[in-house]
């Protein structure tokens, strides 16, 4: 198919012409349909030869894959890295700690996925990713997992909103705020309840979203004062939303989480230790 000619075949596969023959004779009966027609002593593709050519392509195409991933595999531990995360952080410090990654693996393949904390449990749990980031209200029950980082809740409104003026937001600045809350089950949302109530405030509650994000987006929008992990804060100053401290020690809490039962190659490795350097240097940037 790729010569033209048995002749040629042999040639290239360094046989006799008679080898060709037998061995297409015997690839024939195998498959059970002619695999070339034998006009005027040449041998002539058949439409089924074709499309069974087109399937033996795409299968030495799958063997080098394969070869260069086990090269990979050989070299590094693994011929690719899936990494999933939770919104705050899958769209700020994860990017940052892949391009760091990149720079040491530049030959390795990398999966990046941005969902809920639930999900990102679920795509660890079953091994079809290697590192994941979530919040602590997951059930890490056959996980293993570590705590990654514990930032300090910050609040964020639109530019323009009276809080502005304020250097710090206390508990009770927000009696009667239209508020933007976190989901019910979010352990942020919470703990600033708990806080709430001690101190006697009540929010309006106007909207409720999964993601700190989100939270920013709306806040612009003028919806109203919400309370974000200021690792999901990144561009939203220059779109005209103002962040300031919270009083009370209310806290984000990511966990770092892996399969028990499987090794940590070098490369998940490199790949943690890229996270922590992102991290560290995010951490200076916030002084947390």
């Amino acid at each position: 198919m790729v010569t033209g000619s048995a002749s040629r075949a042999a040639d290239l596969l360094q046989v006799t012409q008679p080898a060709i023959s037998r061995s297409i004779l015997e690839l024939e009966k195998a498959t059970d349909f002619k695999l070339f027609d034998r006009v005027r002593g040449r041998l002539v593709p058949t439409a089924e030869g074709q499309l069974f050519f087109r399937d033996v392509e795409n299968t030495f195409e799958g063997l080098d894959r394969l070869r260069s991933s086990a090269a990979r595999i050989r070299d590094f531990g693994t011929g690719d890295i899936r990494i999933a995360s939770l919104a705050a952080m899958g769209s700020t410090l994860v990017p940052h700690a892949l391009r760091l990654f990149r720079e040491k693996h530049p030959s390795i393949a990398v999966t990046l996925q941005v969902t809920g904390s639930a999900t990102v449990r679920e795509l660890v749990m079953s091994s079809r990713f290697d590192v994941g980031l979530a919040a602590d209200e997951i059930d890490v029950a056959g996980l293993e997992h570590q705590l990654f980082a514990t930032p300090k809740a910050v609040c964020a409104m639109a530019t323009g909103h009276r809080l502005c003026e304020r250097s710090v937001i206390k508990p009770e600045d927000l009696h009667d705020e239209a508020f933007i809350a976190l989901s019910p089950e979010d352990t942020v949302r919470a703990k600033l309840e708990k806080v709430l109530k001690t101190h006697g405030v009540r929010p309006k509650v106007v909207a409720e979203t999964p993601n700190s994000s989100t939270v920013c987006a709306l806040a612009m929008e003028g919806l109203g004062v919400g309370l974000v992990n200021p690792y999901a804060t990144d561009g939203y100053a220059a779109r005209g939303v103002v962040f300031r401290p919270f009083s009370a020690a209310v806290h984000f809490r990511t966990l770092l989480i892996f399969r028990p039962d499987l090794p940590k190659s070098r490369i998940v490795r490199d790949l943690v230790a890229c996270m922590l350097e992102a991290r560290n240097s995010r951490a200076e940037r916030l002084g947390t």
